[in-house]
C-alpha cells in the first residue's frame, strides 16, 4: 500500500494520494515537500518506489530484508535510514519485539517504508492532516517528528522494567523460587535487546563538531540535540538495569546459597545425633546373648539412655552456637 501527502507552500495546503508518475513536477520546488509512505508493500512496489525516486539497488534491497541494526548511509543526493521501533507485551513468550521502519530522505521529499503499522507513522500523518506545521520545516524536522515519537515510546518500557527489577528485588529476600531465576533472566534479556536497538540510533543522532552524520537544517538542529538527550538517558538507563540485574543475580544465588547451606547444617545436626543411637539400638539388637538382656527394665534404661545423649548434643551444639 503506498500513501502521499505534498504539501504546497505557496498554498500551504497538503495534498493526499496524489499521481507519482509526476513526481519530478512535484519536486521542482524545493520550498515543497512530498512524503511517500509504503506500509506492506509487495517487491514489485518497492521496486516502484525505487525507480521513480531512483534509489540505489543496495538500499532496495536493505528495503527487502530485515536490518538487525539502526544505520545511516549516504548516497549522492539523499539519505538512506534504518530505524527501529519496539513493542512490548510483558505476558508473550518474546516479551520484547522490533518493526523496522526504513526511510529515504532528499532535499525535499522523505519515503518511509515499514512491514507493520508503525504508531509513530500514524500520529505524524493525523497531524499533518490536522495542520501543515510538520511539513512545512522541511524534511529533517518531518523525519525528527516521526523519530521522536518512536524514541518517546521507548520510555514506557524503560520504566517498566525498573518496576519490574523493584519488585525483584523484594521478593529476592523473601521468596526466592525458581521462577525469579526465570525472571531475572527474562530482565535481562529485555535489556540487552533494548540496548542493542537503541545504541546505533543514538549514534546516527551523535554530533560530532557541531556537525551531524545526515544534513540538518539549523533551525531544527536543537530538536535533534533533544532527541540525542533522549537517546542517551535511555542508554544510561540500560546500563543502569544491566548493573542491577547482574547484581540481582548475583544476591540471588547467595541468598540461595545461604539456605543450602543452612539445610545442609540442619541434616548434618540430625546425622550426627542419629550416630550415637543408631550404634546403641544396633549393640543391644544383635542376636547373640547381652547382659541384661532379660531384665524388666533394660528397654526402659536404654530409651533413657537415647534421650540423654540426643539432649546432650543438642545443649553442646546450641551452646556453639551451630544451632
Amino acid at each position: 500500500m503506498i500513501k502521499s501527502y505534498f504539501f504546497k507552500d505557496q498554498e500551504h495546503r497538503i495534498y493526499t494520494d496524489i499521481n507519482l508518475g509526476n513526481t519530478d513536477d512535484y519536486l521542482k520546488s524545493p520550498e515543497d515537500l512530498l512524503w511517500v509512505d509504503v506500509f506492506d508493500c509487495d517487491d514489485l512496489e518497492l521496486n516502484y518506489i525505487g525507480k521513480i525516486f531512483d534509489f540505489h539497488p543496495l538500499a532496495i534491497e536493505d528495503c527487502l530484508q530485515l536490518s538487525p541494526r539502526a544505520k545511516v548511509d549516504n548516497y549522492d543526493d539523499y539519505y538512506f535510514f534504518v530505524f527501529h521501533s519496539l513493542h512490548y507485551d510483558e505476558e508473550s513468550e518474546d516479551e520484547i519485539t522490533t518493526s523496522e521502519l526504513d526511510v529515504f530522505l532528499g532535499q525535499n521529499y522523505i519515503v518511509t517504508i515499514h512491514k507493520r503499522p508503525l504508531t509513530a507513522v500514524g500520529k505524524v500523518v493525523k497531524q499533518c492532516l490536522r495542520h501543515h506545521r510538520l511539513m512545512d520545516r522541511g524534511p529533517d524536522y518531518l523525519l525528527y517528528s516521526i523519530v521522536d515519537i518512536i524514541v518517546d515510546d521507548y520510555f514506557p518500557i524503560i520504566d517498566r522494567i525498573g518496576e519490574r527489577i523493584d519488585e525483584l528485588e523484594d521478593e529476592l529476600y523473601t521468596d526466592p523460587a525458581r521462577e525469579i531465576t526465570d525472571e531475572i533472566l527474562s530482565i535481562k534479556r529485555t535489556t540487552l535487546l533494548l540496548r542493542k536497538v537503541v545504541l546505533p540510533q543514538r549514534r546516527i543522532f551523535a554530533s560530532v563538531g557541531g556537525r551531524y552524520s545526515f544534513t540538518v537544517s539549523d533551525e531544527n538542529k536543537p530538536f535533534y540535540m533533544d532527541l540525542a538527550d533522549h537517546l542517551e538517558r535511555i542508554i544510561d538507563a540500560t546500563d543502569t538495569y544491566r548493573d542491577l540485574v547482574n547484581n540481582a543475580l548475583d544476591s540471588f544465588f547467595t541468598v540461595l546459597s545461604g539456605r543450602t547451606n543452612e539445610v545442609i547444617r540442619v541434616l548434618t545436626i540430625i546425622s550426627t545425633i542419629m550416630m550415637p543411637l543408631t550404634f546403641i539400638t544396633g549393640l543391644f539388637g544383635m542376636n547373640v546373648p547381652i547382659p541384661l538382656q532379660n531384665h524388666v527394665g533394660s528397654f526402659w534404661a536404654i530409651v533413657m539412655g537415647t534421650v540423654i545423649i540426643s539432649t546432650g548434643m543438642l545443649w553442646f551444639f546450641k551452646k556453639k552456637f551451630w544451632i
